[in-house]
């Protein structure tokens, strides 16, 4: 009964969220990040630069069992965000930050500025290499 309360309280993508970021992270024999058992396989590194000038790398990670990661920076530290259900694109999450792409577009959000401020960071678009 407490474990149903406590699932119908907190989002799974916290859930997910929380349970990615404490485990150690280490890398694998073949060069990949490793988070516990969970393998992570063909890291890829995307460019972006935002209506702000700001230029950035974000990794995008997948693993063998269907989940998705990112590393994105953050107030100067990499954080490890987590891929969740979007109506399009793509939708990744870690603590109170959202970081959406759609096509070659993606916008960084902040929970905490309220629900309807404006994104911390818009209009990034991939840089091709």
């Amino acid at each position: 009964m407490i474990n149903r309360l406590i699932m119908q309280s907190i989002p799974v993508a916290a859930v997910l969220a929380a349970c990615a970021i404490a485990l150690p992270c280490r890398a694998a024999p073949t060069g990949t990040p490793r988070f516990g058992d969970l393998r992570t396989t063909h890291p890829r590194t995307q460019k972006y630069t935002c209506a702000t000038g700001r230029t950035f790398n974000v990794t995008y990670l997948g693993a063998a069992n269907g989940q998705s990661f990112a590393l994105v920076p953050v107030n100067g530290q990499q954080m490890l965000f987590v891929n969740t259900l979007s109506g399009s694109g793509a939708k990744y999450q870690a603590g109170s930050y959202t970081w959406w792409t759609k096509g070659t577009r993606a916008d960084l959000y902040d929970a905490m500025a309220g629900p309807d401020a404006p994104p911390v960071l818009s209009n990034c678009i991939t840089v091709v290499r």
